[in-house]
């Protein structure tokens, strides 16, 4: 059996900060996390040398970085992405597409079948998140027009028939036929959330009801208070607000959204129910300049400037370009949040979200040791994937 012993750390459990602590891993699983040093009799030893020890970053809303992206269709991109963001802490993600084709959809779900087995170096691959093809035309963001849609049971029940590759699925509530989509991928076990939507506050609800459970990058690409015929009608981010069992998340990178809607978001919808996200695209890692915006060979052309990637006459955002440390930098330094609940945002959160807190998102006995090792300034000096030292700044 493999054991590893982190000694010597100040250690982030559900209970609070642990100093001087000690987490033993035996076999990828935690074993034991202590007040002082525990016996771990041949075991390597990682001295945290009083720096954060804790549990890994999930992310549950990516489309690349390290200048690879996931619609770019092949393994190694798949792998390269997942190995960038492990030098930045994150443990596990859900590798995330754009609105596209069927073909194409369905071409990339194969190629995350296919790497699955060689996902073994970087960040762990959870589960696939479909965001789109089914979107309100005037909330598409930068998604490309050419492929927004309304759901097409011939179309979903065919992709659903890989359903065991598919974690979530963003679509707009409001479309014609989005109810049927949402309960027939529900019956499928797949996570469905409201995205690019322009519905109003009833359309959410009757939403929330038929399965849209969590708000898919929350302000962004969402419609909020609106007028129709002079009469004032609440839009989305009322919704989520206002309906306590709706899960949100938010793109922490300081840029999408300002200090005060970072504060907002926490104030209304706590830790418990908030999970950052990157919504990083391939130049996530990378300088800044040129950069394209899904497929490298028929994607968006955007550019990568002041922390972010925009449309080129910068009309809109297209895509973040964070990595999850600087969410958790950026919650507390704006959102007011504490460390541990900056966290919880980005471990436990996620991971009861997906349905994986039997697993993941918290250092207790018997969950998968994903450990990230960061300093004061969530400067990442670790990250341990089930076990395995996958990344060590030297």
């Amino acid at each position: 059996m493999s054991t590893v012993s982190i000694i010597n750390g100040q250690v982030i459990t559900p209970a609070g900060v642990v100093e001087g602590a000690t987490v033993v891993v035996r076999d990828g699983i935690v074993l034991q996390v202590g007040k002082r040093d525990l016996p771990a009799p041949g075991a390597r030893v990682i001295d945290a040398m009083g720096m954060y020890v804790s549990p890994g970053f999930i992310d549950i809303h990516v489309h690349g970085g390290g200048g690879f992206d996931f619609m770019d269709g092949h393994e190694s991109a798949f792998l390269a992405i997942a190995e960038m963001h492990a030098r930045y802490g994150t443990t596990s993600m859900l590798p995330t597409t754009l609105t596209g084709a069927k073909e194409e959809i369905l071409d990339i779900l194969s190629v995350y079948e296919r790497v699955l087995p060689k996902n073994t170096q970087g960040a762990q691959f959870l589960g696939m998140h479909l965001e789109g093809p089914y979107f309100a035309m005037n909330q598409r963001g930068a998604q490309d027009p050419r492929y927004i849609r309304n759901p097409d049971p011939q179309e979903y029940k065919e992709i659903l028939e890989r359903a065991h590759l598919i974690r979530r699925w963003s679509a707009a509530p409001e479309l014609p036929g989005a109810m049927d989509f949402a309960r027939y991928a529900r019956s499928k076990d797949v996570l469905v959330s409201m995205a690019h939507t322009d519905a109003v506050y009833e359309d959410a609800v009757e939403g929330f009801r038929n399965g849209y459970t969590l708000a898919t990058h929350l302000y962004s690409a969402m419609s909020s208070v609106t007028r129709r015929n002079a009469f004032r009608y609440a839009g989305v981010v009322e919704a989520a607000f206002l309906i306590d069992d709706m899960d949100v998340e938010i793109i922490a990178d300081g840029v999408h959204l300002p200090a005060p809607l970072l504060q907002l978001a926490y104030k209304i919808k706590g830790a418990a129910r908030t999970a950052l996200i990157t919504d990083a695209m391939r130049g996530a890692g990378m300088p800044d300049g040129d950069s394209v915006l899904g497929n490298l060979h028929h994607g968006l052309k955007v550019v990568v400037e002041d922390g972010v990637a925009k449309l080129p006459d910068r009309s809109s955002f297209a895509g973040s370009v964070a990595t999850t440390d600087r969410l958790v930098r950026t919650m507390i330094r704006e959102g007011g949040v504490s460390l541990p609940e900056a966290v919880q945002m980005m471990t436990a959160t996620p991971a009861a979200i997906l349905g994986l807190s039997d697993s993941k998102g918290a250092l207790t006995p018997g969950k998968d040791a994903d450990i990230v090792i960061f300093d004061k300034d969530i400067r990442v000096q670790a990250t341990i994937i089930k076990g395995q030292l996958v990344y060590e700044n030297k």
